[in-house]
């Protein structure tokens, strides 16, 4: 067997794995996931511009802003248009092998409605910070607007090769970074004095650790049944690192380096950092508990050694990276 013939064997395979797991993922719709007439909307924690006190309402939104630091401002501003590029995140998700076999967003299978129900519900996180921004008066827009249509515009490649696997290892992974920037985020803000902020950033974490705790469950069950399969899915992932979902956000513009930007000031202020990366590992690697996995074949094995010991390598190498002494200001007024 050749290696574009054991590619699409093992395709096939994890493809009849997540046929099995339609129905599990039916049940996650329906109990993880919220019915849209009971989530909470962006309009719960903005003014009503139909009131008469509205404008009195957006002042004090603005001098609640105020009082922010320009790096938390600009972090919140790169979270914000990485929730945006949600066009990207739905159409690669059905991209994906086995998840839309019949092609039809009005599909009954466990896996199209997942994908219709949880992008819902992420729609909300970019629309309540958009708005958020906007009434700030903190943001320069037009620049934030060029940034989120430059990112769509490129598109989205979490490297997975249409792997299912793979993905529900990125997702897994990538739901639990995005909470953690949120919450960061959000503690940030009450100490700069915005308890609305702060209450946006904790309540829109709340919805990325329900998303997590769905993702993270579908690969437990793919361990279970095809622990192989499951763990050298695990293996690539890590060896080609996670690529965050905004990370093209600068690629053809006037400011390449944007996303570098973006994240140093994460790494600076402590939203999202090299630490976290390594105890996102270390979390994912004792909840599928990785090392005690037994009946392995010879490649899943050097995998399972691989793994065990990825956490303690990025701890390392977060304990040799120096913050930048320069930050560059994006997106601001």
């Amino acid at each position: 067997m050749n290696k574009s013939e054991h590619i699409d064997y093992e395709l096939e395979k994890n493809m009849e794995v997540i046929s099995q797991l339609d129905g599990f993922v039916n049940n996650a719709v329906d109990t993880v996931l919220v019915d849209p007439d009971e989530c909470w909307q962006p309009s719960d924690f903005l003014p009503d511009m139909g009131e008469p006190d509205a404008f009195d309402e957006v002042k004090k939104l603005q001098e609640r802003a105020a009082g922010i630091p320009d790096t938390i401002i600009t972090s919140l501003i790169g979270n914000m248009i990485t929730e945006e590029a949600l066009p990207s995140y739905q159409t690669y998700f059905n991209m994906l092998e086995g998840i839309n076999v019949e092609g039809s967003l009005l599909s009954n299978s466990g896996w199209v409605r997942w994908s219709k129900a949880w992008t819902a519900e992420e729609n909300r996180h970019g629309d309540l910070l958009n708005k958020y921004l906007y009434l700030s008066g903190r943001a320069d827009m037009k620049k934030v607007e060029q940034t989120i249509h430059r990112l769509i515009y490129n598109g989205f490649d979490p490297k997975s090769e249409k792997d299912p696997y793979q993905a529900m290892i990125y997702t897994s992974f990538q739901e639990r970074a995005t909470k953690i920037s949120h919450v960061n985020t959000g503690k940030l803000a009450h100490k700069a004095g915005d308890d609305v902020l702060s209450r946006i950033c904790k309540t829109i974490a709340g919805d990325e650790a329900r998303h997590e705790k769905a993702y993270k469950s579908f690969m437990s069950e793919i361990f279970e049944i095809d622990p192989n399969g499951a763990i050298m899915a695990f293996d690539k992932m890590m060896r080609k690192q996670i690529v965050m979902p905004a990370v093209l956000m600068g690629k053809g513009s006037s400011n390449p380096t944007l996303f570098d930007q973006f994240s140093a000031i994460t790494q600076k202020v402590g939203i999202y950092t090299g630490w976290d990366y390594a105890r996102i590992i270390d979390h994912l690697v004792k909840l599928w508990d990785i090392e005690n996995l037994t009946g392995l074949n010879d490649v899943a094995s050097k995998a399972q050694d691989y793994l065990s010991n990825l956490a303690d390598r990025y701890m390392r190498l977060a304990d040799r990276m120096k913050a930048p002494d320069e930050l560059s200001l994006a997106w601001l007024k």
